[in-house]
C-alpha cells in the first residue's frame, strides 16, 4: 500500500487485516479450549480457521488430536494425512495414522503407514517399535488365514491363539481371533466348542455375520435346527 496507494487496495488490505486479527483471536480461543479439554469447542473454532488457512499442517494436527479425544478416528486420519503431505518429513503424522489404524484393527493399513514413517527416518524409535509389533501380528494373521485356506484348522487355531498373546491390549484382535477360531472349530466338526466361542463373539458383537453363520453351522452338526 505504501508503494502504491489506492482506495480499492486500502479497503482490501483493511479487510484482510481485520480477518487476520479475527483468526488470531479464534486461534487463541481454540488453544484455550483444547487445554481445558473442551474438544468439541476446539474443533468448531479450528473448522472456522481452517476454512481460511487451508494449508496449515499444525492446525490440522491439533484438530486431529481433538477428533481422537472425541472418538472420531476416521476424521483424525483425514486431517493427519493432509498434515503428512503439507509438512516435509512429517514422521509424527505417519506414526499417529499408523497407531489409529492399529487400534481400529486394520493391521495392514497400519503397517503401510508405519513404513512411510521409517522411509523418512529409519531410526525413529516409536515407528520402529510399532513396525515390529504390527509386522509380527500381520504375519501371524496371514499365516492363520493360509492354514484355513488349506483346511489345516488345528494349525490355524494355534496361530490365532498366538495372535491373542501377541496383542492382549487391543480388544478387537482378540474378538477377530475368536471369530476365526469359531469358524475353524465349526469346519472341524467340533460343534460344542464352536457354539461356545461364537456365542462369546456375539455377546460383544450381536450383528457379527460370520459368527452367526458359523454358529448356525455348528448347531446343524448338533441337529439343533430351531437354533
Amino acid at each position: 500500500l505504501k508503494s502504491n496507494p489506492s482506495s480499492n487496495e486500502e479497503k482490501e488490505a483493511q479487510t484482510q487485516l481485520t480477518k487476520s486479527d479475527e483468526l488470531q483471536r479464534l486461534h487463541s480461543q481454540a488453544l484455550s479450549a483444547y487445554q481445558q479439554e473442551d474438544y468439541e469447542a476446539a474443533i468448531s473454532l479450528l473448522d472456522e480457521i481452517l476454512a481460511v488457512c487451508v494449508w496449515d499442517a499444525e492446525l490440522r494436527e491439533l484438530r486431529a488430536e481433538c477428533y481422537i479425544k472425541e472418538g472420531e478416528p476416521s476424521k483424525a486420519i483425514s486431517d493427519l494425512k493432509a498434515a503428512a503431505k503439507l509438512k516435509n518429513d512429517n514422521t509424527e503424522a505417519f506414526y499417529k495414522i499408523s497407531r489409529i489404524y492399529y487400534q481400529l484393527g486394520d493391521h495392514e493399513l497400519s503397517l503401510s503407514e508405519v513404513r512411510e514413517c521409517l522411509k523418512l527416518d529409519q531410526d525413529h524409535k516409536q515407528c520402529f517399535s510399532l513396525y515390529k509389533q504390527v509386522k509380527k501380528l500381520n504375519k501371524q494373521i496371514e499365516s492363520a488365514e493360509e492354514f484355513i485356506r488349506e483346511g489345516r484348522y488345528e494349525d490355524a487355531i494355534s496361530k490365532y491363539e498366538s495372535v491373542m498373546k501377541t496383542e492382549p491390549e487391543v480388544p478387537i484382535y482378540a474378538t477377530r481371533a475368536k471369530e476365526r477360531i469359531c469358524h475353524c472349530l465349526s469346519k472341524n466338526q467340533q460343534a460344542t466348542e464352536a457354539i461356545k466361542l461364537c456365542t462369546e463373539v456375539l455377546q460383544l458383537e450381536p450383528t457379527n455375520v460370520n459368527a452367526l453363520k458359523d454358529r448356525a453351522e455348528a448347531y446343524l452338526l448338533e441337529d439343533l435346527y430351531e437354533e
